[in-house]
């Protein structure tokens, strides 16, 4: 193996402990190396004390509901991802590119939404998500039933009381035009926030949550900082969508939890904060955005 594959290997070092604990967003347990113990731990040792844990299909929302039920720390969200939904529908492949309906397909998603449903009934699950649009991958006959599968995730929130976590991929005007024609739920969030300031403004105007990920600290995402500095300072998240979206200077390498404070630093930087500040609003955001905290 070469020095540069074991270099990308390798997780990223221990930051520096916040002094204001926070909460990620947004992650993905199951995808990381260690068990959930050992990640939790090594969260908590620099600041990073509470966790969502998001599912984006049956397997992994059913798992997120046990987690979050086993340890006080965790809070679950569930869902179907957006490149799910197709897969359930159409035919052969990977399902996300617009091949043929197949026999059965309607009724196997019905039946994924019914266990989602039950799932966000859970005390433990305190968000619907991450669910959306994502245009990436979707071809023509995909992009109608991310759509109807956005619109039930949605009724599935506000009948529940519960968040919605929003996947945005290439769709910023279908999810808020969707969002708008269906009734967003009181507590809206999207998740990795990748639009411009515009965008941001539209969001804050509606009280939507925006979370911010690693992007937010790269050198060319200087549009997707100036959205994190017109968001009002009571709907900003931070998250890592771990093991995804690794903040610099990590890019690459594998993310989890305990990678927080290194994007929280780069934001409390870019706007101009104290770390403790911005943790502090941080903290009290999240805990409000999925209802586990008084704030």
């Amino acid at each position: 193996m070469a020095a540069k594959d074991v270099d990308r290997a390798t997780p990223p070092p221990l930051p520096a402990p916040l002094a204001v604990a926070v909460a990620d967003s947004h992650t993905h347990l199951d995808m990381q190396s260690g068990t959930p113990a050992e990640s939790l731990a090594k969260a908590a040792s620099v600041g990073v004390s509470t966790v969502v844990q998001v599912g984006c299909d049956l397997p992994s929302s059913r798992w997120a509901a046990e987690l979050a039920a086993e340890y006080e720390q965790v809070h679950a969200a569930v869902a179907l991802h957006p490149n799910e939904a197709p897969r359930l529908v159409l035919g052969d492949g990977d399902g996300w590119s617009g091949q043929s309906r197949t026999a059965g397909g309607s009724s196997a998603l019905d039946e994924a939404l019914a266990e989602i449903d039950r799932l966000a009934a859970l005390p433990q699950v305190r968000a619907v998500g991450e669910t959306g649009l994502d245009y990436f991958r979707t071809g023509p006959e995909g992009v109608d039933i991310q759509k109807e599968s956005f619109r039930r995730h949605i009724e599935i929130a506000k009948r529940h009381g519960k968040a919605l976590v929003i996947h945005d991929r290439d769709a910023h005007e279908d999810v808020i035009a969707l969002l708008l024609a269906e009734g967003a739920p009181e507590r809206t969030i999207f998740h990795c926030f990748s639009g411009d300031a515009e965008m941001a403004k539209i969001c804050a105007e509606h009280g939507w949550y925006l979370s911010f990920a690693g992007p937010v600290t790269f050198k060319a995402n200087q549009p997707l900082r100036d959205a994190l500095a017109v968001t009002p300072p009571d709907r900003v998240l931070v998250e890592t969508d771990a093991p995804f979206l690794t903040p610099h200077p990590y890019r690459g390498r594998p993310n989890a939890p305990y990678l927080i404070p290194v994007t929280l630093r780069a934001m409390a930087l870019s706007l101009g904060l104290g770390e403790d500040e911005l943790a502090t609003a941080v903290a009290a955001n999240t805990a409000r955005a999925f209802g586990y905290g008084q704030a």
